[in-house]
């Protein structure tokens, strides 16, 4: 399995939205970033991801799961999207400062290429972030 992260700005489609989308999940629309989608059309069905919210909140609230692999994005067919369910709430949200302070995560995408929409996230990173999360 592999891990992401997914990010988006609270008022455009928050972690509560996601979760109401239920078990089928729903579509990661709107990446237009050819980074972005190649990491898309690299996930597997069953590879989870950290939902994390940008803009003014900056921070891991809750853990997603794809649901549907690497498919035509229904706002714009020339670009490629996924299913992503919600799974779980993090116990404790984890910021973006509180990231950028773990030496170990210094080297993570997200810290690195912040803007970059969707990204990979290593085992390492994964276990660290969910631990400062509580989990």
């Amino acid at each position: 399995m592999a891990y992401w992260l997914f990010k988006s700005e609270a008022e455009t489609w928050s972690w509560d939205q996601q979760v109401k989308a239920g078990k089928a999940g729903t579509e990661w629309t709107g990446v237009r970033n050819f980074g972005a989608r190649n990491h898309m059309r690299a996930m597997a069905k069953g590879d989870q991801g950290f939902f994390y919210h940008s803009g003014d909140q900056r921070r891991v609230v809750g853990i997603v799961e794809v649901v549907k692999t690497a498919h035509p994005d229904s706002t714009d067919t020339a670009w490629d999207c996924v299913a992503i369910a919600a799974i779980k709430p993090l116990p404790a949200p984890v910021t973006l400062d509180q990231i950028k302070q773990t030496k170990p995560l210094a080297e993570m995408v997200l810290v690195k290429n912040s803007r970059l929409s969707v990204q990979p996230v290593t085992d390492a990173e994964w276990k660290i972030v969910s631990k400062m999360a509580g989990l």
